[in-house]
């Protein structure tokens, strides 16, 4: 079994361990992640390939950032870009269901080029772009890898997931949780119970504690990187395609106890092309019972349709 953070916390796996290690160490990573993302669809990542530095750098041009007046901001808001590129204001999303608006603001930096349309760039902080470019193909060269042990534990050809996003519409989201306004209502949170849309997602440490995901007593479980720890978990779209061997599991970020702090986090969501089928695959078929849970449906089609029920589209 890997290590874990603590009594209750979730697994936690050494990414050299798969990169540089025995063919034993790489085949014991691939198990375990494997058997993370069945049972609690989260781990920990140690000793992976993105710099300490760079996210840190990350975070600094990312306060510059939202501390822009909001007249500002509201220039790179394109409504046609349906928030997928660029700043999306403080409330304009909300978790699926949810009645309340998410207590957040964001900015979206994604593959260019890309058919979503080009990268916003504040150029009233320029090392914005430098920095985040920079870090967004770091966050993608260490999912490719993960992909490649997910893969590797569906028992299908080493590349066959990775190959899915060479050409998808990956997001690094750059999020501000700003004070909580007075006018917030009493039951909003900074972002409410959720699943990612996408295959995997690898989260950098926040700024400040907040993460929790949702267990199987219905018991919310605290989660907060180390650092020099990624946080990674299954998305909704890799759920579809192991017709749910691996778990999509529901996690939130809660408000904090003094309503003045403030809290960034780096969250990578990792696409497939849009025309990628989400059909179940056979293999997973096999190994859960037979039964295909989930439709057919493309990539492209799921995303929009998750956009609207976010409010995004």
């Amino acid at each position: 079994m890997p290590e874990t953070q603590g009594d209750r916390a979730i697994p936690l796996l050494n990414f050299k361990a798969f990169t540089q290690g025995t063919q034993t160490e790489r085949a014991d990573f691939v198990d375990n992640l494997g058997q993370a993302l069945e049972k609690i669809g989260f781990f920990a990542l140690e000793q992976h390939s993105v710099a300490a530095p760079l996210i840190q750098q990350a975070y600094e041009a990312a306060a510059l950032v939202f501390q822009l007046p909001d007249a500002i901001k509201q220039q790179y808001e394109r409504p046609e870009l349906k928030g997928q590129r660029g700043f999306v204001g403080f409330g304009r999303e909300h978790a699926k269901n949810s009645p309340y608006p998410d207590l957040k603001e964001f900015w979206h930096v994604g593959r260019s080029p890309s058919a979503l349309g080009a990268n916003l760039w504040p150029v009233e902080v320029p090392q914005f772009q430098t920095v985040m470019t920079a870090l967004f193909q770091q966050l993608e060269v260490c999912a490719a890898v993960l992909l490649e042990a997910c893969a590797l534990y569906l028992d299908q050809p080493r590349t066959a997931l990775r190959d899915l996003v060479r050409q998808g519409d990956t997001l690094l989201r750059v999020i501000h949780y700003p004070p909580l306004p007075s006018t917030a209502a009493a039951a909003s949170l900074r972002a409410a119970a959720h699943e990612d849309i996408n295959l995997i997602t690898l989260l950098c440490e926040a700024t400040a504690p907040g993460l929790e995901l949702l267990q199987t007593n219905g018991d919310w479980l605290p989660i907060q990187a180390p650092p020099g720890h990624l946080i990674v978990d299954t998305g909704d779209m890799l759920q579809h395609l192991t017709n749910g061997l691996f778990k999509s599991t529901t996690h939130r970020v809660v408000n904090p106890e003094n309503q003045g702090d403030r809290r960034f986090s780096l969250p990578f969501f990792v696409h497939p092309a849009a025309t990628t089928n989400l059909a179940p695959l056979a293999v997973c078929i096999d190994r859960t019972g037979g039964i295909a849970r989930y439709p057919a449906v493309s990539a492209g089609d799921y995303l929009h349709q998750r956009l609207q029920e976010i409010g995004l589209a």
